[in-house]
């Protein structure tokens, strides 16, 4: 018998023995030493314990016995490990009613449809009824002033909701989502103390901890801009389940810096998603029946999807011609053209969009698949911003008149029957009323489909602010070169051509309208929010009952 063996045999061993015996006779075995060095009735004993090892092991206690009160365990939505002040239990919405407000642009709304998904894994609940809500959610903008006030004004409105629910078992918290979140950021928390939490348009994932710290009665935030983050694995909850249509977020953020421009400073750099991420979730939403999808992003034809090394070549982007950009070219990655071309692969009878883009990058590859493929749809925005090549440099637009029109062109001859809109933007730093003029005659020989035009307002961080001087008046930038306006007694607006016209006083004396006039309009058009017509006669509050 080996001299182990032997010492082994002659000590009492404690409960480890059977362990410490098979763990030996296992390297016994693998050994040198011959086999025929074991009886066989050491083997049979050596067999025996083994096996009663293993019955012990099977019927013995588990971990979890060692363990104090401790319950079975409980399924909880998937999140990461919460921060040290935290725990797992307090990050749960624990079926809390959140409403969800949206202002603004078509980011903004799938914004929202993101955020939701976020809360509704952590266990909160959606209502539309602002009454029965916990947490109320604005998503807000912050490219003009007037989108700014909207939030001013609507959070006004919900104090007396918050005051009432002041001493409730279920106190209501209010949040400021998105682009005002990660402007105004201080001015919000010292203005409003009512305002619980912030989220800029990177922290939405933040959301379950945000809240779970307003619940402590602290104020939180997180407005942190991200050079990566694209919720590409966060699938979207569509806010209308009838819906035939949908928005598919492709890419985050702006470099082109233009002067006016605040979103660079709110929704950061450009990154974008990967192309697998977008094809998964266009193919679930024609897996629902959806008919139309909109591709989105805040430069959405500039996307470059990087995030696969063997397609980082050096193959800078292709630019429309005679436009330029205030960044270095670009190298590699997959750019639009390949993204619209696997997207309109999916699902031939679901119709594609794209918002917003920038004349610049449209390159022929992409003209040219929106030209033979049947579900891209014919229609592109360009936004063009003025009609005067002076004011579109001191906008650092990257293109003159002459440039635009030549792709305005190119376009349409390379898509026939092609439906363009455009946005315009008066009164900027410095215009003068010939390059408002220039402007109107941009709009008249390009005859656009539809055009979003906005009065001019200047924004902080914004190369405007800090280098330019927004001299032209209020007046200015609000009207239309050959109309007028003014307002009835219902305060509808009235719009008018500014000719001229007879005096009720002077027949004999044809004048024009002044500010302070008053004058009688024949109505001969109207709109959702406005009046058109042609105008009659300058006349007095007395004499134009006459006519009533």
């Amino acid at each position: 018998m080996h001299p182990l063996q032997c010492v082994l045999q002659a000590r009492r061993w404690g409960p480890l023995a059977s362990v410490s015996w098979l763990l030996l006779r296992t390297c016994r075995a693998c050994s040198s030493v011959p086999s025929t060095a074991c009886p066989s009735v050491e083997r049979q004993q050596e067999d025996g314990v083994r096996k009663d090892f293993s019955s012990r092991l099977a019927s013995g206690p588990t971990f979890q016995h060692f363990l104090r009160r401790v319950s079975a365990p409980q399924e909880k939505p998937d999140m990461e490990d919460p921060p040290p002040y935290l725990t797992v239990d307090e990050l749960l919405g624990k079926q809390r009613k959140v409403y969800l407000e949206t202002y603004g642009c078509q980011m903004n709304v799938n914004d929202t449809e993101i955020a939701w998904s976020i809360l509704q894994k952590s266990g909160y609940l959606r209502t539309r009824n602002l009454q029965e809500a916990d947490v109320i959610l604005l998503v807000t903008c912050s490219i003009r002033e007037k989108a700014e006030q909207t939030i001013w004004n609507r959070l006004h409105q919900l104090k007396a909701l918050k005051k009432k629910r002041l001493h409730s078992r279920v106190p209501l918290r209010v949040g400021i989502l998105g682009c005002m979140a990660e402007r105004l950021k201080e001015e919000i928390l010292n203005r409003e103390k009512m305002v619980d939490i912030l989220a800029g348009p990177d922290a939405y994932r933040d959301l379950p901890r945000l809240l779970a710290v307003a619940d402590s009665g602290q104020q939180a935030a997180n407005v942190l801009l991200s050079l990566d983050e694209t919720y590409a694995d966060v699938m979207p909850v569509q806010t209308s389940p009838s819906a035939t249509s949908a928005f598919v977020s492709i890419m985050r953020g702006c470099d082109n810096m233009c002067s006016y421009c605040i979103v660079p400073f709110t929704r950061g750099r450009e990154r974008s998603r990967p192309v697998a991420s977008i094809l998964e979730e266009v193919k679930k939403l024609s897996e629902q029946g959806l008919k139309e999808v909109t591709l989105l992003g805040q430069n959405v034809n500039s996307f470059r999807d990087s995030s696969e090394v063997q397609f980082n070549n050096a193959v800078s982007t292709n630019l429309s011609r005679g436009f330029s950009t205030n960044y270095k070219p670009k190298q590699g990655g997959l750019r639009f053209a390949h993204l619209l071309d696997q997207v309109s692969r999916v699902d031939p009878e679901m119709r594609i969009r794209f918002t917003s883009p920038h004349p610049k990058d449209f390159p022929d590859e992409v003209l040219q698949l929106i030209h033979e493929r049947d579900n891209i749809c014919k229609q592109i925005h360009l936004p063009a911003q003025s009609g005067s090549s002076r004011v579109l440099e001191a906008m650092r637009r990257g293109y003159s008149r002459e440039a635009y029109m030549d792709l305005i062109h190119h376009i349409r001859e390379s898509i026939p029957g092609v439906s363009l809109s455009s946005d315009f933007i008066a009164g900027f730093c410095g215009e003068t009323e010939e390059d408002h003029l220039q402007t109107v005659s941009l709009l008249q020989e390009v005859q656009y489909n539809m055009g979003f035009l906005f009065a001019y307002s200047m924004r902080q961080k914004t190369r405007a602010y800090h280098r330019l001087k927004d001299d032209v008046p209020e007046e200015h930038s609000k009207r239309s070169a050959s109309d007028l306006c003014g307002r009835n007694d219902g305060n509808l607006k009235v719009i008018f051509p500014d000719v001229e016209m007879e005096d009720v006083n002077n027949s004999e004396v044809r004048v024009r309208a002044q500010p302070g006039d008053y004058v009688l309009v024949k109505i001969t058009s109207t709109s959702s929010q406005t009046l058109k017509g042609h105008v009659l006669c300058r006349t007095t509050l007395k004499d134009s009952s006459a006519y009533c």
